[in-house]
């Protein structure tokens, strides 16, 4: 990169953001996966995903508010399996109620 870009880029907080969009526009369009550093750095401090896959499925299906029997017909589960996995979640994410326990899962990035 040019000395005067790299200075350039120093000094305009909005042309360095616009020059990282771009260069993250091309080497996603080369088939590339492009990671915020800021983004990755908060979903690692989170620490790992508790969630086991079902209680994550169940959780996401309770986060609107549905019923015990709607989320075990969505899901095709008993409604105490349901239960069970919300129960679980709940306290693995150390929640007052699902509501809450959606909220905090999703805040996280495990949702």
């Amino acid at each position: 990169m040019h000395s005067n870009v790299r200075a350039a880029l120093r000094r305009e907080p909005a042309l360095r953001s616009g020059w990282l969009l771009a260069t993250a526009v091309r080497r996603v369009m080369a088939g590339e996966r492009v990671l915020d550093p800021a983004l990755a750095a908060a979903a690692l401090s989170e620490g790992p995903n508790p969630l086991t896959e079902r209680e994550r499925d169940v959780l996401a299906a309770s986060a609107d508010g549905a019923s015990i029997a709607e989320i075990a017909r969505q899901l095709h589960l008993s409604e105490g399996t349901v239960r069970n996995y919300l129960s679980e979640a709940i306290q693995k994410l150390e929640a007052r109620n699902r509501i809450e326990a959606a909220r905090l899962a999703q805040q996280k990035g495990w949702l």
